[in-house]
């Protein structure tokens, strides 16, 4: 008989999972289960080209052929809702009853947007950004102007504000730490981001929170810790996103996410968790759960082979990218507070490389405006070698240089 395999979340994760099942050769049942009414689509661009209207629709989905999943016998079933796991039985319960049972099984549902308990986000036109959805309801709110409130500094409202401006919108950013992406890349690199949205207007309000979102039936204004009422069109609430761990817990290992061995194995037999909601064991940094578009696009593959039975040990330098108006940056690895910045580059010209270090070693590295050098400083990070600070601010020393032979 032909095993059946099931993937659960049907985005980038799970999109990339199905394409290289049939890639590989597995010529058996696969069932691709997605709540969204959507077939498989990249997210990158609801923030950015998309929601400004630049790019179509089509133009984000993985496959941009509706009938390839036919053609490739993928039962893609969309706004198909899975109850339950019944890894003892080997099955997966929807939410009407039906019993799909599987030989192995991928769990990729992926992050959803963390909603604080702040009165008035339950207002008419308070957004949150995840879905297609949410980002055509996001396009007409920049279509009609005025001003948006972005509550949260990520690089969801970062690059959300950014958009906004480049279609002519007031933007107001509120962020209760002191600079924009403070928890992910640190003050120094967060300062830059903060002028970076000063430069192109945007009315930024650091160090407070919101108290409430206010409004007769829609939100109106918004009202911070500070006491300013900031009034507006809308509101975009981007403060982070949760895993979606539901269907997981009770019956697999969960903390912060579905946790995985190097593999992407879960802690059931026949069962595997790749992209944002997997606690992933990495061979370079341990305990690891990233919620970037690079890493569903890679460990949605790795997942497929490790479900083949192939030796598929996933251990890739994570890597993300964003575009804010004319600056565009890539960083790779995996920095914590306290390591060290180091600079090459010319700061004030938006176009420098930003390093990571902790005793002398490279955690992470990020280009701003200057390309074709990721790759490089992805080499430098895996090799966890020392490197001298001057040598990494000299930019007469090439990149390749550097790490070890």
């Amino acid at each position: 008989m032909s095993s059946t395999f099931v993937i659960v979340g049907a985005g980038m994760a799970g999109g990339k999972a199905v394409e290289t099942l049939r890639e590989e050769g597995f010529d058996g049942r696969i069932v691709l289960l997605g709540s969204e009414p959507e077939r498989p689509y990249e997210r990158p661009p609801l923030s950015k080209d998309y929601l400004r209207g630049e790019s179509e629709r089509n133009g984000a989905y993985l496959q941009e052929d509706p009938d390839w999943y036919e053609q490739h016998a993928v039962e893609l079933r969309t706004s198909a809702t899975v109850a339950s796991l019944d890894v003892a039985g080997r099955a997966v319960v929807l939410d009407g009853g039906e019993r799909i049972a599987y030989d192995a099984l991928l769990l990729a549902t992926g992050a959803e947007p963390r909603r604080p308990p702040i009165p008035g986000i339950d207002l008419d036109g308070v957004h949150v950004l995840r879905t297609l959805e949410d980002s055509d309801g996001l396009r007409g709110v920049l279509d009609s102007g005025g001003r948006l409130v972005v509550v949260g500094a990520g690089w969801i409202g970062c690059e959300v504000s950014a958009s906004a401006r480049q279609r002519g919108m007031d933007v107001a950013l509120v962020e209760p730490q002191s600079v924009p992406l403070e928890r992910v890349l640190g003050p120094e690199l967060g300062a830059f981001y903060r002028d970076v949205h000063a430069d192109h207007g945007v009315q930024l309000h650091l160090g407070t929170g919101v108290e409430a979102i206010e409004g007769d039936g829609r939100a109106e204004r918004v009202r911070t810790s500070d006491g300013t009422a900031l009034d507006c069109a809308a509101v975009l609430v981007a403060v982070g996103v949760a895993p979606r761990t539901q269907l997981a817990e009770g019956v697999l290992d969960v903390d912060n996410g579905i946790l995985v061995d190097a593999s992407l194995r879960a802690s059931a037999d026949g069962v595997f968790a790749a992209g944002d909601v997997a606690n992933h064991d990495h061979p370079l940094f341990g305990r690891l759960r990233v919620e970037h578009w690079a890493n569903a696009l890679e460990q949605g593959p790795s997942s497929a082979r490790a479900m083949l039975g192939r030796d598929a040990v996933y251990d890739r330098v994570p890597y993300f990218f964003s575009d804010q108006y004319e600056v565009g940056m890539e960083y790779a690895g995996h920095s914590a507070p306290g390591d060290a910045v180091v600079f090459r580059g010319d700061r004030a010209a938006r176009e420098f490389i930003a390093f990571w270090v902790r005793d002398g070693r490279v955690t992470a590295g990020m280009n701003v405006n200057v390309w074709d050098v990721n790759e490089h400083l992805q080499a430098l990070v895996r090799a966890g070698a020392t490197v001298d600070p001057e040598r990494l601010r000299d930019p007469d020393v090439a990149l390749d240089s550097l790490v070890p032979a």
